[in-house]
């Protein structure tokens, strides 16, 4: 069986331009979370969405845990958080330190000036290569409905423009 190179298929992967979302998690009081533009709305009865995290990272092990997470989906003015959220800053042992988040229903952190918030149960998961695909139940969730999306393309942020 060939396998295609990941350079190859990631350079390939820069073609495809996404909202920027930061998933956290929660468990015995440990919190962390990641950025993640690998989610997908995929039923809206019941409401289901999915995710990929990666296998061994910290938030993976939270999720794995807790059977839940909160999801943000970034502002355009939020481009420091999901920097600091994929690792781009400095480690800090507490990401969230400085940062205003609130919860809803499982107790997962959402982070505060994103466009929509989701809380999440996860109700299957799936193997991936080096990644879990988390299949998740929405149990509550909120949107501004207004505002700037944070948009990935090309391994930079964009701004969009508005077509009528």
């Amino acid at each position: 069986m060939t396998t295609l190179d990941p350079e190859a298929l990631r350079s390939a992967m820069r073609a495809w331009s996404a909202g920027v979302t930061v998933v956290t998690a929660v468990h015995e009081n440990q919190r962390h979370g990641m950025t993640v533009n690998s989610f997908t709305s995929i039923s809206l009865e019941p409401a289901l969405i999915t995710i990929s995290l990666r296998q061994g990272s910290r938030t993976y092990d939270l999720v794995s845990k807790s059977r839940a997470f909160g999801l943000t989906i970034l502002s355009s003015d939020q481009l420091r958080i999901s920097d600091l959220f994929a690792g781009r800053e400095p480690e800090a042992s507490d990401r969230f330190a400085g940062l205003q988040t609130e919860t809803l229903v499982t107790g997962a952190p959402l982070l505060a000036g994103g466009l929509a918030w989701m809380d999440c149960r996860v109700i299957e998961t799936f193997d991936a290569g080096m990644n879990m695909l988390f299949i998740a139940e929405v149990v509550a969730a909120r949107s501004l409905n207004a505002g700037e999306p944070l948009v990935y393309h090309d391994r930079e942020y964009w701004n969009l423009s508005h077509f009528k």
